[in-house]
């Protein structure tokens, strides 16, 4: 559950810099957008995996 928290904190941070980047431009708001993205997807993984393990320890 931790990291689900963590993805909506991420979220939350990108978010100024997703207006930044499409709305004004701003290429470097741009670079932060996607290392956010990546974190998201990394904390995803790790999320499936847990989701596996659990599931798969429970039969």
């Amino acid at each position: 559950m931790d990291k689900f928290k963590q993805v909506k904190e991420v979220i939350a941070s990108v978010e100024a810099d997703v207006a930044k980047f499409y709305d004004g431009g701003n290429a470097a708001a741009g670079t932060r957008v996607r290392k956010g993205m990546q974190d998201l997807k990394n904390l995803a993984q790790e999320i499936r995996a847990e989701v596996t393990e659990k599931k798969n320890s429970a039969k």
